[in-house]
Formats: structure tokens, sequence, C-alpha cells
């Protein structure tokens, strides 16, 4: 299977506007980042594909089964991972995450002893026997978390899933969706607005504007630059570095005060790059072949001039 999703002519509307509009949509097995602005049609879509809206024309393979005629046992193959909260009051964290795993047909004793599982690989220890309503913003994504991963479903639908999360919160939960991916070979698909995430943990980039696919890619291609040249970080003096680099005929961008991006073949500027740092005395820290910024490309084609007459 090379696809875990494969939709044709997805149409959905509200009260005769547009929320997403002849959608053909190829997910890809992997992770895949859902792009878009607000109201671009990226939750409709997620619930179109789990069955929880009424689409108005479409069909497609979802995880192998006929959608949407089938997409009530296809849901049963998905976890799903709100961006509201999802749980009920007077419940302990683990009697929630085993009543889910019940509701997915799990015996008492196995939704138990699977609970405990998923819930030790969120990170929640002894909190999981207090009540829900007490836990915290970044405690609540883990339960949900827990609870879309207790069926063992082979493909995981994330919306926004680190809202709410403190940096340090924010890279554990990635590293649990790369383990996810790489170490259980689970697909996932992952809406957010935060390109960080995205350029993280991605394999795919798919973007939605006003209910239409604007770009299916791949992270890798999108980021492969136009030009070649190389990525410089600097401790500090980016701009002294840079001014030094032009005078000997290099092409330099900066960005700030430790960024420059400088244009050319990697082996011939190189050198060039090393003497000037040295005369200069400017620290570099490191090195990289350039590539394009995600956050450039996102704003380009989400941009009003790219899609003012669609």
């Amino acid at each position: 299977m090379h696809s875990v999703i494969d939709i044709a002519g997805l149409t959905k509307r509200y009260a005769g506007n547009f929320a997403l509009k002849n959608v053909d949509l190829i997910v890809p097995v992997g992770v895949t980042g859902l792009l878009g602005p607000n109201g671009s049609g990226k939750s409709t879509f997620i619930k179109a594909v789990l069955g929880l809206v009424r689409v108005d024309t479409g069909s497609g393979i979802v995880l192998g089964g006929d959608w949407p005629k089938q997409v009530k046992s296809i849901r049963d193959k998905i976890g799903y991972l709100p961006e509201d909260d999802c749980y009920i009051l007077g419940l302990q964290g683990i009697e929630s995450v085993q009543m889910m795993a019940k509701l997915s047909g799990l015996p008492s004793t196995e939704a138990l002893r699977r609970a405990h599982e998923v819930l030790d690989f969120c990170d929640i220890g002894q909190e999981r026997y207090r009540n829900v309503e007490t836990y915290s913003t970044g405690m609540r994504q883990k339960l949900k978390f827990a609870q879309a991963l207790v069926h063992d479903p082979q493909l995981i639908i994330l919306d926004e899933p680190t809202t709410g999360l403190d940096p340090t919160q924010r890279e554990e939960f990635l590293d649990r969706i790369h383990a996810l991916a790489h170490r259980f070979e689970k697909s996932i698909l992952l809406s957010t607005h935060i390109l960080h995430d995205v350029q993280q943990v991605c394999d795919h980039v798919i973007i939605l504007v006003r209910g239409q696919v604007r770009l299916s890619e791949s992270l890798a291609n999108m980021q492969r630059p136009t030009q070649s040249g190389l990525q410089i970080r600097v401790v500090r003096d980016a701009g002294r570095l840079a001014a030094s680099l032009r005078r000997r005929g290099l092409m330099v961008e900066c960005s700030g005060d430790t960024e420059l991006r400088v244009q050319g073949e990697s082996a011939s500027i190189a050198k060039t790059i090393w003497a000037a740092s040295m005369d200069e005395s400017v620290l570099i820290e490191r090195m990289d072949e350039a590539r394009n910024s995600l956050e450039h490309s996102f704003l380009e084609i989400v941009s009003e001039k790219n899609y003012a007459n669609s």
C-alpha cells in the first residue's frame, strides 16, 4: 500500500458555501503535514474522512476500504486526536483511556492493559489516577493522544496536537510522533499551523487554501533550492561576514545577525567563506547545503494573489 487516503471529487458545502471544492487528494504512507490558513477546509477534510460529516460528492479508497461506503469499518482503523478537549468529567485518566479501548472492541482486561501501555508511552505517570478535569493543557493533550493510540490504529490523525504545549512538551510530543512512524510504522496525518512541527517530523506536505489543494509534495522537494548555495550560521556579526563575501564577488542574503545564505557551487565557495570568516574573526557554527524555507513557500502559496480569481 503506497497511500493511506486516495479520494477524488470531494465536495462539501455549508449553507451553500464551499468548505471543500472538488478535492482530489492522495495521502501517502508515512507522516504527512496538512497545512492551510484558518477556514481552508482542513478540519472538514478530516471529519469527512472519518465520516463525521456527510459530503456532497466524493469517493475513494481509505486504508484499503471503499470510502465513504465502508466508512464505519474504516474508522475502526483510525486513531483521532481532535483539536477540542474530549473527555468525560469524573473519570480518571486510566478509566478514560480504558473506556476508549473497550469502545473499540477490546475486552475489559485487555483494554486496561493497553491503556496502561499507551499512557506509559505518552509519559503519563501517577497522574493517570487523577480525574481528567484536573489535568493541565499539556496533560489533556497527552490523554487525547493515548486515547487515539489505544486500539493500535493503522492511521493516526492529529488535529493541532501541540497547541498549548510549552517548547519542551512540544519537542517530546514530536519525538513520539517520530517513534510511531519509524519504530512502529504508523502513518500519521498532522494538521497544524506550526510549520516547525512539520519540518521536524513530516515526509510530505499538503496545503489547502479555500477548500482546494494548492500543493501536495514531499518536504524534501519543497525545500530543494532553485539555486545552489550554502546556508551559514554564525555566532554573531553575520552582516560583517556578508559584506566581506560581497567584496569577494559572492551573492549573499542575510537573515538577522546569525544567518546568511551564499549562492554558488558549494565546493567552489566553501574555501572563500572560511577565508572570509577568518579575516573578519566571525565564528561559523555550521554550514549546510542551502534549502528553501517552508515558511516562505507556505506564505507564497496562500497569498491572495495566487488564488484571487479561483
